[in-house]
């Protein structure tokens, strides 16, 4: 009796989701570890520039809550609002790309445009582009599926889409970006069901454009090249890698202890940005440096996982969402980690969760949040087929998808 009560009360009730609970504890373990080094490696960097010691820790805080109010917003939203809305999501995507190049709105920094001026504060909208670039794609991919799994002509226009959005970025220029967005779009498709031949065949002729945006100026040849060596010219090309090294190699095992790094002291530069891995490195050793990577590969894994679940039970937005987000922020960390050990050329790419930066902060947290609302839509698919198949009665064909419900 007591076992039927039960029944009877979640047949009344329906299915219930559930977000995932370690993905959610890998990105507040992440997020937590960043305020710390954040802190740590700015103090500095704030005291010289006489703008107060904890300024930056202050300003990424208020930005990790305003992320967090956006990522707690995503996590209510419904998915199939973002699918309903991916087309117009795009075009304001790209309008804000173009924006960047207006004298009005856009900004130069360092002899890049990557900026929009919103007076009170800088917006870098690449940062909202990536996020609507997978919500877009996800649409495509589950409007198009046998085209995209059967035909060359299924897979163009979502590789066109990306490219448009390349090219952008290479005229702002930011190469690092660009690269991850042909990344995440190769990944998401290919997971989709698109043949490889047909990613070969559109791909290739891309290979001599990438090329000539990585050669076309002296400083990006240099950034290619200065990596493989950069002790060669330790005080000029190569110097931030060298800096970078230097932490690493100060840390060791375990680190020479938490506020404890020579080379966040105007050494290192971008120290609580781009290269936060390497005064993490330095103060907390491999250890740290092993922590970072297990709880990237726990998120970026679990995600993967959860978005093959979603496409198995028939929630393939929800899927390809988790498939995109999580490929997203895979890439950028392998990036960012891999620039800061050495082992790739500097991109300046900033360690998702962990690094300060305001735009990357907000739209980090929001990706986590919508990652976050497709587990809770996975879970509930899941638990409304394991009611149908306990309680035909309900009248739910056991191996029918559910779709989401408000």
């Amino acid at each position: 009796m007591f076992g039927f009560g039960n029944s009877q009360a979640k047949r009344r009730q329906g299915p219930r989701g559930s977000f995932d609970l370690l993905l959610l504890l890998a990105a507040l373990s992440l997020a937590s570890l960043g305020v710390v080094m954040v802190a740590s490696s700015s103090i500095a960097v704030a005291d010289g520039q006489h703008i107060g010691a904890f300024y930056y820790l202050k300003r990424h805080l208020v930005f990790l809550v305003l992320g967090s109010c956006l990522a707690g917003a995503a996590m209510r939203t419904e998915l199939k609002t973002l699918e309903k809305y991916s087309v117009p999501l795009l075009l304001i995507g790209i309008a804000m790309l173009l924006a960047v190049f207006l004298p009005v709105f856009g900004m130069r920094i360092n002899g890049a445009r990557r900026w929009l001026n919103l007076i009170v504060t800088s917006f870098q909208p690449v940062e909202a582009v990536k996020l609507i670039l997978v919500i877009y794609l996800s649409s495509y991919l589950v409007r198009h599926r046998e085209g995209v799994e059967y035909h060359l002509f299924g897979v163009v226009k979502p590789v066109a889409v990306a490219g448009m959005i390349v090219l952008l970025l290479l005229a702002q220029p930011d190469f690092g970006s660009a690269a991850l967005v042909v990344a995440t779009t190769v990944g998401m498709v290919w997971l989709a069901g698109a043949r490889m031949r047909n990613l070969l065949l559109l791909g290739t002729p891309l290979v001599p454009l990438l090329i000539y945006a990585a050669t076309a100026e002296d400083y990006r040849i240099k950034r290619l090249t200065s990596f493989l060596d950069p002790w060669k010219d330790p005080f000029n090309d190569g110097f931030q890698l060298t800096q970078a090294l230097i932490a690493v190699g100060r840390g060791e095992w375990v680190g020479v202890g938490l506020g404890s790094s020579v080379q966040k002291l105007f050494y290192l530069p971008e120290a609580h940005t781009d290269f936060i891995l390497a005064v993490l490195a330095e103060e907390l050793g491999l250890a740290g440096i092993c922590l970072v990577i297990g709880l990237y590969m726990l998120l970026v894994g679990r995600g993967l996982y959860l978005g093959l679940k979603g496409v198995e039970l028939g929630q393939r937005f929800s899927g390809y969402v988790a498939f995109g987000i999580s490929l997203m922020m895979g890439f950028q960390a392998m990036v960012s980690i891999g620039v800061n050990l050495g082992v790739l050329p500097t991109k300046g790419l900033t360690l998702p969760l962990i690094s300060s930066g305001g735009s990357s902060v907000l739209l980090t947290c929001a990706m986590v949040g919508v990652l976050l609302r497709a587990t809770f839509e996975i879970n509930r698919a899941e638990d409304a087929r394991q009611m149908a198949t306990r309680m035909p009665g309900m009248g739910v064909p056991t191996n029918a998808p559910m779709e989401a419900t408000a």
